[in-house]
């Protein structure tokens, strides 16, 4: 082959690669369009006038005079200020209490040994096959007859294990050499002490992962604290929404409730964007053997 042979191959094979190119961001493009618009929709409604609003027969992707008053209306109309206090309260001490639950369970499951341990821990893991819909009314039963409903504790309780955030610890613990293990038992180092010390550190990106997903969960929990509290005082931001559309704004002022939405939805896509790296890479991590 001469060089015109191999310019014409390179030539070609650039015009493949500037194809693929362009149907893959061409495809992210509308996906990304289809993800984002709902989105869109809603800021746009709750930017609307309640009158502007109701006086489109046909929807504009444009609001002509956008307002705020909606955003104003969701904090003096409906306690939402309230709402969000019960919700930070409730998702700090869950993923707090969560966390120290599942790294102890994890590090006895990755590195001490003790009789049926295996037996155990398939047990363990046969929990995610019991959907969780199954166990709320084991749970509703024995928080009511505890005297817990409509109290933090009936709240918090049920959530603060995790068999998937276990597991997922579990694997990754597991990957650190047995040799540093022995070799800090070798020097006296407690085991309480080789976790916090050692094994914490290591696995940092994917405990960082756990606390991030367990927030997230938390602030979106609705089934949970929608039966176990009656009492306004104790409704979280999730169901605190219904009693907003029920009772607040009602449900022919779509502006409003779009704009107490998008309030309670930014904390988390602000989370999101901040440790979407940490999240990333813990997953990997947690999934990766060796």
């Amino acid at each position: 082959m001469d060089r015109s042979d191999y310019d014409r191959i390179e030539r070609r094979d650039r015009r493949s690669q500037r194809i693929r190119k362009t149907v893959t961001y061409t495809l992210l493009t509308v996906w990304a369009i289809m993800v984002l618009f709902p989105f869109y929709w809603m800021v746009l409604t709750s930017i609307k006038s309640y009158s502007s609003y109701n006086s489109e027969y046909v929807p504009k992707f444009i609001a002509e005079a956008p307002t705020i008053r909606n955003y104003i209306d969701a904090f003096t109309t409906v306690p939402l200020a309230r709402y969000f206090t019960n919700t930070i309260i409730f998702t700090l001490i869950t993923t707090a209490l969560m966390l120290v639950v599942t790294v102890l369970a994890a590090f006895a499951f990755a590195r001490l040994e003790f009789r049926g341990k295996n037996i155990v821990f398939t047990l363990f893991l046969a929990l995610m096959m019991i959907p969780s819909e199954l166990v709320i009314i084991t749970n509703f039963q024995t928080i009511t007859d505890l005297g817990m409903r409509n109290t933090f504790q009936g709240l918090i309780l049920p959530s603060v294990t995790s068999v998937f955030y276990i597991y997922l610890l579990k694997e990754n613990f597991e990957q650190i050499p047995d040799e540093l293990y022995k070799a800090a038992k070798v020097d006296g180092t407690s085991d309480l002490k080789y976790l916090t010390k050692v094994m914490i550190p290591i696995c940092r990106p994917t405990i960082i992962t756990v606390v991030i997903l367990k927030i997230i969960e938390c602030w979106n929990s609705y089934v949970w604290p929608r039966l176990i509290t009656d009492d306004q005082a104790y409704f979280l931001v999730s169901n605190g929404i219904q009693e907003i559309r029920e009772n607040g704004f009602g449900r022919e002022n779509i502006p409003a409730m779009m704009a107490a939405v998008v309030v309670i939805s930014v904390p988390l896509i602000v989370l999101f964007l901040i440790f979407r790296r940490k999240i990333m890479e813990g997953v990997s991590r947690g999934g990766t053997k060796g």
